[in-house]
């Protein structure tokens, strides 16, 4: 281990400098890790490619070496990707969108617990989780007493620093030291002393600029270079650009007659590819006001409306955005500082703080069923693509809650609009609106009958209709008119032929 300390521009670090390497060495097989980020905004990144190649090395020995991994929701290829690959995680949560390790999961070789990520801050520190050996941080700063500054991401990192037994500190220079500011770290008291969350506007601050330690129990310290593992998204296709259209001209229509104050609302917007054009399309509708977001992820879409002072101020989690973006908003700090602010999980989700603001949320859905309820998670009921992520904790809170997608997948052989959802993370009771590139489904005051004939008129693939139609005249009776021999029928027929098209209901 090297003897000096570590520096930085505002303060002598009392701290060892450590290699990765170094650091890795000190996580035992069974430990429990908190790592800091959001998305790969934040995350750790030379830690664990070291932690992974130990994990390789000891395998190799014929012994065991895996870690609990728990984050602030999905990390990048160097963390979940390389411990996926070293078979290095024992169990994972709240959230995850690698390809390695999605099939340890389906597998059963990973433990995965799928949760609400306002739930997680708070499960760590009730103790729900267990013990946490580790905090394992990114930051541009730290400060002899124990300030950590931290840099594009901020998720569970304050609770992971609170609770962990010892911390270690990536210190990425990539990131400047002039982030100190753009956070607003909170963390409620515990029950039975909580009290009210004092966020009333979505650029209210109710905590401090970085989270504050004991400095006994930062470990070490390890500089880094290693820029942001964004994330890429496909360019607006037609019907992402239609589905955006819908949505916009949806509020539009909310704002005319009333039911959304003039001033407008914030907007809570999901991430991904309709996501981007969703935000893009409202940006550029005329009717729709100047306005902000209350947020997890902030995307490119995001920082290009607020740069044509379409979006007047952005609180979210992580800035989730392309290299260059991230580059141009180092670039011009000062522009952002009044404009950008990064918060915790725990609060950027809260649904005291949701509710209290009126969000409109805007999700997307893998699959819609004819009564309003959603999965958003699992392929054919069963196998696991990402998580509810935050999306749970939106829906349930906001003024408004939309889902969007697509009426088709898979080429067109998949409707998104079904009889039944084959797995349900969100139920007719959250679910408000449902949008695909046909039209608007709004489900307020609708019951399960007319619910049903407003999704297959407006938001069915015209390809699928006849189908649905079929399903809904086989299904009668009760409150919910379901039929459960034929409510997964354009499941079964697509596990048959690969296709949901072509379903004999006379079976």
């Amino acid at each position: 281990m090297s003897t000096s300390l570590a520096a930085s521009p505002s303060s002598a670090l009392r701290f060892p400098v450590l290699s990765a390497d170094e650091a890795a060495a000190q996580i035992r097989h069974g430990d429990t890790i908190g790592f800091s980020g959001f998305t790969p905004a934040g995350t750790p990144k030379a830690i664990p490619r070291a932690l992974a190649q130990r994990a390789l090395g000891i395998h190799q020995q014929g012994k065991s070496f895996q870690v609990g991994v728990v984050t602030g929701a999905s990390t990048g290829p160097s963390l979940d990707g390389l411990l996926a690959k070293a078979n290095a995680i024992s169990f994972r949560t709240p959230y995850q969108s690698d390809p390695d390790l999605r099939q340890r999961i389906n597998s059963g070789e990973t433990k995965f617990y799928d949760m609400h990520l306002s739930m997680l801050p708070q499960n760590v520190r009730y103790g729900f989780l267990g013990k946490f050996a580790w905090a394992v941080v990114e930051a541009c700063e730290v400060t002899h007493d124990g300030q950590i500054v931290l840099t594009s991401g901020v998720g569970a990192a304050p609770t992971f620093c609170h609770v962990a037994d010892r911390i270690l500190i990536e210190i990425n220079r990539n990131h400047p030291a002039a982030l100190r500011g753009f956070h607003d770290i909170y963390e409620p008291a515990d029950p039975p002393r909580r009290r009210e969350i004092p966020i009333y506007r979505p650029d209210d601050r109710a905590g401090n600029a970085c989270i504050q330690v004991d400095p006994k129990k930062i470990a070490g310290i390890v500089y880094t270079d290693f820029p942001d593992e964004s994330i890429s998204f496909e360019d607006v296709t037609p019907i992402t650009e239609e589905i955006g259209q819908n949505v916009a001209s949806f509020l539009a229509g909310e704002l005319r007659r009333g039911a959304i104050p003039r001033d407008f609302l914030p907007i809570q917007s999901g991430v991904g590819l309709i996501a981007n054009a969703v935000l893009s399309v409202m940006g550029r509708h005329p009717q729709i006001p100047r306005f902000s977001m209350f947020t997890e992820v902030i995307q490119d879409s995001v920082i290009e409306l607020m740069r044509q002072e379409k979006i007047g101020f952005a609180s979210g989690v992580s800035l989730t955005v392309s290299a260059p973006m991230l580059k141009s908003i180092y670039a011009d700090l000062p522009y952002f500082r009044s404009r950008l602010l990064l918060r915790p999980q725990e609060i950027s989700n809260h649904p005291e703080v949701v509710r209290r603001l009126g969000i409109i949320s805007i999700n997307t859905a893998l699959e819609a069923d004819l009564f309003g309820n959603i999965n958003s998670t699992h392929v054919l009921g069963k196998t696991l693509m990402n998580g509810i992520g935050g999306s749970g904790d939106f829906t349930r809170n906001a003024f408004l809650s939309i889902f969007t997608c697509p009426s088709t997948a898979l080429g067109g052989r998949v409707s998104t609009l079904v009889p039944l959802v084959s797995h349900m993370d969100h139920s007719e009771h959250s679910v408000q609106v449902i949008i695909t590139e046909y039209g608007v489904a709004d489900l307020r005051g609708k019951d399960p009958y007319q619910r049903a004939r407003l999704i297959i008129d407006r938001c069915a693939h015209p390809d699928f209709r006849k189908d649905l139609w079929h399903y809904f005249s086989l299904a009668h009776g009760g409150h919910t008119p379901q039929t459960l021999g034929s409510a997964f029928a354009m499941h079964q027929q697509y596990l048959r032929t690969g296709d949901m098209r072509g379903v004999n209901w006379d079976a």
